[in-house]
């Protein structure tokens, strides 16, 4: 059984991945930043919940590479999923501001990168 912030940790990080999934889903005018922070808040809190499982104090940083180097005495086979924690993380803060939008493409991708790693998350959790 999980702690009960653990689960709040995946709680949220699950209402992050349906708001990216359901903003996918938009007909009019969806919003393609928006699925790209959201996909990184999700992958976000997940690291977050695994780190707190395993009291293993972790700092308030949004650098899913940070969180990962911090778990992976826990699941050192993760070290594999950087380059896409190192893409959400991008796409997490470089749309969040004035200077750059993100389009379909990168949103798909950033939704697809976003699930693949809550898969494995997911997997370890028992989920």
């Amino acid at each position: 059984m999980l702690k009960p912030i653990t689960q709040e940790w995946i709680n949220k990080a699950e209402a992050d991945f349906a708001t990216a999934q359901r903003e996918l889903q938009v007909q009019h005018m969806p919003n393609y930043d928006t699925v790209c922070f959201h996909a990184q808040e999700c992958i976000e809190k997940y690291l977050k919940a695994c780190l707190q499982e395993n009291n293993i104090p972790f700092p308030e940083t949004h650098d899913l590479s940070l969180l990962l180097e911090l778990f992976l005495p826990v699941q050192p086979t993760w070290v594999s999923l950087r380059p896409d924690l190192d893409a959400l993380t991008t796409y997490g803060v470089e749309f969040r501001y004035p200077g750059a939008s993100a389009n379909q493409t990168i949103a798909n991708q950033a939704f697809q990168e976003c699930a693949g790693l809550r898969r494995v998350i997911c997997e370890y959790f028992a989920l």
